[in-house]
């Protein structure tokens, strides 16, 4: 199991192979589809007007992302109320519906890590070769443990887009995850779709 800090350096991405599990410690952005449309159109394409505290919280997360982890995520938070925020549950969520925008994110703002499940696509592992960067899978099913991970909520960006959807900036200890796409070009989740592809024709191609 390799420790690994973050901000992360481009040395320590390229060491990292498909199949490695690692502990992430250091400060992450969860990340869903509202924040990936919001980043996409406002700052990278320009298409939409920045609006309200936009350009503010464009120059914040510049540098929280810089060499940092975007988490695909929709937690539940406690402590709405008083603003003394605290994960409660912090489970990964499907990741292949950010497949038009990420490798633009982590272009633009020099995104090392994307964690999530399920794995991305073809765009994707092209982003993680060009950034560079690498895709890491966590636990489905495990949001109630991911959260002990989560040591502090340091501030979150973009709440009218509700809780889940929010950019929440979290300090992690011992994060686990595993890299599942890599910056040479190797996909876990490709491997597998192929080879049950394989199997697959082999079934349906049996005589009967």
């Amino acid at each position: 199991m390799r420790e690994i800090n973050i901000p992360i350096s481009d040395e320590t991405i390229r060491e990292l192979k498909v199949g490695e599990p690692v502990l992430l410690s250091g400060i992450m952005v969860t990340g869903r589809d509202a924040a990936h449309k919001w980043m996409i159109e406002t700052f990278i394409k320009q298409t939409r007007a920045p609006q309200g505290d936009d350009l503010q919280a464009y120059d914040e997360l510049k540098k929280l992302l810089n060499g940092s982890v975007i988490y695909h995520c929709g937690p539940v938070v406690a402590g709405l109320d008083t603003k003394e925020y605290r994960f409660v549950a912090a489970g990964p969520t499907t990741s292949i519906r950010e497949e038009p925008y990420q490798a633009d994110v982590m272009k633009h703002f020099n995104v090392k890590g994307v964690i999530g499940k399920g794995g991305m696509g073809a765009k994707t592992l092209k982003g993680c070769q060009e950034t560079p960067g690498v895709y890491l899978h966590a636990i489905g099913g495990a949001a109630s443990f991911i959260a002990q991970s989560v040591k502090k909520v340091l501030g979150v960006y973009k709440m009218e887009f509700g809780v889940p959807e929010a950019l929440w900036v979290i300090e992690v200890k011992d994060f686990p995850a595993v890299v599942t796409m890599d910056a040479h070009g190797q996909s876990q989740h490709a491997a597998i779709d192929s080879k049950s592809r394989q199997v697959l024709d082999e079934l349906l191609a049996k005589p009967y």
